[in-house]
């Protein structure tokens, strides 16, 4: 566990106002008010508020979970909060950490990263390992929002590599980049080993990846890669998200992560209809087990999700 000496003021709730559209309505093509959006002009004294204690939930039965909603202050947790291998939820930091050093606008391809025969190298020796990979050629160029693409939907831990090296000279130190902008965070109970997950030294709690999740949909590049479901890449070809619950019960975005150490994994935000209001639902799941980790993980987030949905209550003050 690292102890940070710094400490981030409160934890914005990001507010969306439009709900999910239908899986097949994605296909490379985002919404982002519905993933962003807010009305600024609407005052504080007509937002949702909750109107009663703590509402009972289906946790998972196993590893961790945690959730927070625009109804609701804080971040609640099942599970205990000892930090445990994420896997590739981790690629969520790794894209937060290369937007962050190199920023895009909606619409902008960014730079493009040559790939070298290193790179395609280390592309077959992972494949090979039976890691998730997408194919690449020497010479070839990937521009930032295709990396990006390739990282998050197929969730490719060559292109994490890429990445890493492109953006701030090697993996190490941007690793460290990693490490420094959870502390920024306050995400305390997590470390950073490697930018794909696939080291079990990269490990976290699911309240501190909910903390990174809702910072993450602050930026509209982002946001809208997370909530798309296909994209084309060179020399790949068309990729898809992992994430199958894209587009079901009001799911916008999400992360999802497996392996032997770490179980099955997915970070997700969803906007929900509660009483003719919109209300925004930040959620993890981490450690799930029996059967397919990543439909153990996918399982467990739904079962989460709709059960926060029944059981938020949310009212607009007298006067509102």
């Amino acid at each position: 566990m690292r102890q940070s000496g710094r400490r981030p003021g409160l934890l914005a709730l990001g507010v969306s106002v439009a709900l999910a559209v239908g899986l097949a309505g994605y296909a490379q093509s985002v919404d982002l008010p519905a993933l962003l959006g807010g009305d600024p002009g609407t005052s504080a004294a007509a937002a949702p508020t909750p109107s009663s204690p703590a509402p009972a939930v289906d946790w998972p039965v196993q590893g961790q979970a945690a959730y927070t909603t625009s109804a609701i202050d804080g971040v609640r947790t099942s599970g205990g909060g000892a930090p445990q291998p994420i896997a590739s939820v981790t690629k969520l930091m790794t894209a937060y950490v290369v937007l962050s050093e190199l920023p895009l606008e909606v619409g902008e391809e960014g730079p493009s990263f040559a790939v070298t025969s290193v790179d395609v190298a280390d592309t077959q020796r992972r494949r090979a390992e039976g890691e998730s990979v997408v194919p690449v050629a020497a010479g070839q160029d990937l521009t930032e929002l295709e990396a990006l693409e390739a990282l998050l939907l197929p969730s490719a831990n060559n292109v994490a590599m890429i990445l890493a090296r492109e953006t701030a000279g090697s993996v190490d130190e941007f690793v460290e980049l990693m490490n420094d902008a959870a502390d920024d965070l306050g995400m305390d109970d997590t470390e950073y080993a490697d930018p794909a997950g696939m080291d079990d030294g990269s490990m976290s709690t699911a309240a501190d990846q909910v903390v990174l999740l809702d910072a993450a949909m602050e930026d509209p590049v982002l946001a809208a890669v997370l909530g798309t479901y296909s994209a084309d890449i060179p020399v790949a070809g068309t990729v898809t998200t992992t994430n199958a619950l894209l587009g079901q019960h009001g799911i916008v975005a999400g992360k999802t992560g497996s392996h032997d150490g770490a179980g099955g994994c997915l970070a997700y935000r969803a906007v929900l209809d509660v009483d003719g209001q919109p209300v925004t639902v930040t959620a993890v799941v981490l450690g799930q087990r029996g059967g397919p980790y990543i439909q153990a993980a996918l399982t467990a987030a739904e079962t989460l999700l709709v059960s926060v949905g029944a059981s938020t209550d949310v009212r607009r003050p007298a006067g509102g």
